[in-house]
C-alpha cells in the first residue's frame, strides 16, 4: 500500500514540474512566432558551398 502511495506522490511532482515547465515557456514568449515555423521548409539554407 505505501509503495501506491509513493507512486501517486512521485506522479504528481513530476506533472507540477511539467506544469511549471509549461507555464515557464509560455510566459518567456516561446509559442509567440506562429508564421516562421510553417514557411521555414521553404527556404534554402544561407550556407555558400565552397569548390
Amino acid at each position: 500500500m505505501t509503495v501506491i502511495v509513493v507512486l501517486i506522490g512521485c506522479s504528481f511532482l513530476i506533472a507540477v514540474g511539467f506544469l511549471l515547465a509549461f507555464l515557464w515557456a509560455v510566459k518567456t514568449g516561446q509559442y509567440k512566432d506562429k508564421y516562421t515555423p510553417s514557411v521555414r521548409i521553404l527556404f534554402d539554407d544561407e550556407k555558400e558551398i565552397k569548390q
